[in-house]
Parts: structure tokens; sequence; C-alpha cells
């Protein structure tokens, strides 16, 4: 037990489940029902971001066209399991996330100008909130059980031609998701240490 279970408002299991016993799976078995990849969703979509811009853009990739099709866009390392996994989402923001303000923040649309006069600062906050929603994603596939096997190791402008060809998307995470297979988790790594990164100013 440590002083996350005790301070934690969930019970012990609920914080191991998605915390302090949670490893990324290099393997993966099961399946992963229609019903439960919405339910990923319906989780993630409540995590904060900025002006409730909510740039994140999910792709579940399911048939074996588009499966194959993304294994060949990934490092040597990670085409196995990836082809394997029976759920593999590809995690994109929406290029022009800022167009829907009228659905996001009906209530308050003076920001949108900034936006529109800037495109490069669009690109930044649409790109850094939808990787914040990134963590929500994966901490809602534990949450309903299942094991996240999130790589960066891939060829993100192939995936982008092959998947996003009118530049709508871009994409930046891909994520393995299943239950733990045979061997799925080596050796625990290491964390830091509070005292190592957190200081009181």
């Amino acid at each position: 037990m440590t002083i996350a279970h005790e301070e934690a408002v969930i019970d012990a299991a609920a914080v191991d489940a998605i915390f302090a016993e949670a490893r990324t799976a290099n393997s993966f078995a099961g399946e992963v029902s229609e019903e439960q990849a919405q339910a990923i969703y319906e989780l993630t979509k409540f995590g904060p971001t900025a002006f409730n811009s909510q740039p994140l853009r999910v792709t579940y990739v399911r048939s074996d066209e588009a499966r194959a099709k993304l294994v060949e866009t990934l490092s040597p390392g990670n085409k196995a399991k990836t082809a394997s996994a029976p759920l593999v989402a590809v995690l994109s923001y929406d290029t022009a996330w800022h167009e829907q303000w009228d659905k996001f923040l009906p209530v308050y649309s003076a920001p949108k100008a900034m936006y529109d006069a800037n495109p490069e600062f669009t690109a930044t906050t649409g790109n850094n909130n939808a990787h914040l929603q990134a963590g929500y994603f994966i901490l809602a596939v534990r949450s309903l059980g299942f094991a996240a096997g999130p790589m960066t190791g891939a060829d993100f402008a192939a995936i982008d031609a092959e998947f996003f060809p009118a530049g709508d998307q871009k994409s930046f995470l891909v994520v393995n998701i299943g239950q733990p297979g045979p061997d799925a988790f080596g050796e625990a790594k290491p964390k830091f240490a509070y005292e190592d990164v957190v200081r009181t100013v």
C-alpha cells in the first residue's frame, strides 16, 4: 500500500489496474468488442482540454487490409504485435479542430479569431491537446480491464498518406489494445521517485 492508494478516492484495486500495476503489453490476446471500443472513447472524452476543444481523433483499425497497411509503416519491433493485437487505434488530431467551435464551446467564441489568424498556433494547440487526450485514452483502456501498447515507432507521414490523404488529420500515436498475451510483460522498469522530479516553490 502506497500513499497513492491511501489518498485515492477510488479503491485500491482500481489504483492498481489503472496506475500502479498497469504495464505496457507487448503481446495480446482475446477480443475487443465494438461496445468496448466505444466505451474507451466515452471515458476519454471527459478529460479536460483547452477551451474544451477535444481535437483527438481515433481510427480503429480492424480490417485485414487496413491492418496490413498500418503494419508496413511501423518499426520492425512493432510489426508482429500490431498484426496480432485484437484492436489497434491510430490516434491523430483534427487539423481544423477550431472550425467546430460552435459545437465544443458555443457560449464563448471570441478566442476562435486568434486561431483563424495563426495556423501554426492552431496546429500546436491541436497537437498538444490531442496528446493530452491520448493519456486519457490509455487510462480508459486500462479502466476497462485491457492492456494498452502505445507506440511512437512508426512512419507517421506514411500513416497520414494512407489513412488521412486529405490532410484533415495528423497522426502521432498507435495503440495496441487487448488482454495481455503470453510473455506480455518484461521486467518492470524503474520509475522516478517523488523527490527526483517534484519541487515546491
